[in-house]
């Protein structure tokens, strides 16, 4: 039989031995436990993806709120310079560009269309050329 550790005192009664067993017994179940966990991939994995999607989701949120706000200021800005450069153009040239406007909202499908269709035929050349 092994010698008890030296830095433990020996039980002096059958009751301090249980105690002490009891004790040994619990912290053998924990430390078996930890093992356990530590061995259990699977698990780990999971919480692993769990915790990265949470912060996936924080920084996309960061993110979001970030690009509205960049938006807002864009928004803002070119709202300015419209104001003045509808300010600094002759009348004939911003009557023109309310009829552009208005017939690019009238036809906005078409409008997507035509891009949509040069956007295939550039994508087709761009691929046929490399």
């Amino acid at each position: 039989m092994t010698q008890p550790p030296h830095d433990e005192p020996t039980a002096a009664t059958p009751e301090e031995l249980r105690e002490q067993v009891e004790q040994t017994r619990t912290e053998l179940g924990e430390t078996v436990q930890a093992l356990a966990e530590k061995t259990d991939v699977k698990a780990r994995a999971r919480q692993k993806g769990a915790e990265v999607k949470e912060q996936t989701v924080i920084r996309a949120r960061a993110v979001k709120e970030q690009a509205a706000a960049t938006a807002d200021q864009v928004k803002a800005k070119a709202a300015g310079i419209a104001h003045q450069t509808k300010d600094r153009l002759p009348d004939p040239v911003t009557h023109k560009a309310a009829q552009g406007t208005r017939l690019a909202q009238d036809n906005r499908r078409l409008l997507w269309t035509v891009a949509g269709a040069a956007l295939v035929v550039w994508a087709v050349r761009r691929r046929t050329k490399g």
